[in-house]
């Protein structure tokens, strides 16, 4: 995405849904994906319906580095993102970026320092964050003094959370379509992107070599809806 002005992690705040329905929509398209990608691997979106007794999470890697984790529990929902060309990388200052994690409320800051989102030496990983505590009306961001002169897309925000931002069908469909090189049904993917229970049609249209029955394994770890 060329960008003549910056954009970053608060514009893209702005123009997220709220916590259930953002929720939803991360988890449509990782079955989308489990559907369009038998093989866990070669996937972009994930969820896990069981990351904890208390919590969900999306997440995303792009295999070339960048990658995003998205929390969601009864406090609300936390968001990292890491874009890993970004002059905001903490491998280019050292650690986080100063503004980036300043601000996560005491109900996330357990994420801030969670393994999972860091390195083998304990640095977070991030370049863009972004939150909403349950009963908030808006997302949130720290306050940022970005890099001198940065235009584009400074903390990869624009690019990591392209998806979430434009939730339509036919925006998967075209990242679908240039990502796998193969046709891509956009009224399947409408189907799941509402959250309907898998049909034998909707899958075949989406993939002709697999079965509803042959993701079972994936709509479990999903927690996608089956009725």
């Amino acid at each position: 995405m060329r960008l003549d002005v910056r954009v970053a992690a608060h514009d893209i705040a702005r123009q997220l849904p709220e916590t259930a329905v953002l929720h939803d929509h991360c988890r449509s398209l990782a079955m989308l994906e489990a559907i369009l990608s038998p093989e866990w691997e070669s996937r972009y979106h994930s969820f896990d319906a069981h990351w904890s007794a208390v919590e969900t999470m999306a997440s995303m890697r792009n295999g070339s580095g960048d990658e995003y984790s998205i929390v969601f529990s009864a406090a609300g929902a936390y968001v990292r993102g890491f874009a890993h060309e970004s002059p905001m990388s903490p491998y280019a200052e050292d650690g986080p970026w100063p503004g980036v994690l300043d601000d996560v409320p005491h109900a996330f800051r357990s994420y801030v320092e969670e393994p999972a989102f860091s390195d083998e030496d304990g640095m977070p990983v991030v370049t863009a964050c972004m939150w909403r505590e349950a009963g908030d009306d808006h997302w949130k961001t720290g306050t940022i003094d970005f890099p001198e002169a940065a235009t584009g897309d400074p903390d990869g925000a624009a690019h990591l959370f392209v998806l979430l931002v434009d939730r339509t069908a036919e925006a998967f469909q075209r990242w679908a379509e240039d990502y796998y090189e193969v046709p891509v049904d956009v009224e399947a993917v409408r189907h799941v992107l509402s959250s309907r229970p898998l049909t034998e049609g909707v899958v075949h249209a989406l993939n002709p070599e697999i079965t509803p029955a042959d993701l079972a394994g994936d709509v479990r770890e999903i927690g996608y809806p089956v009725k």
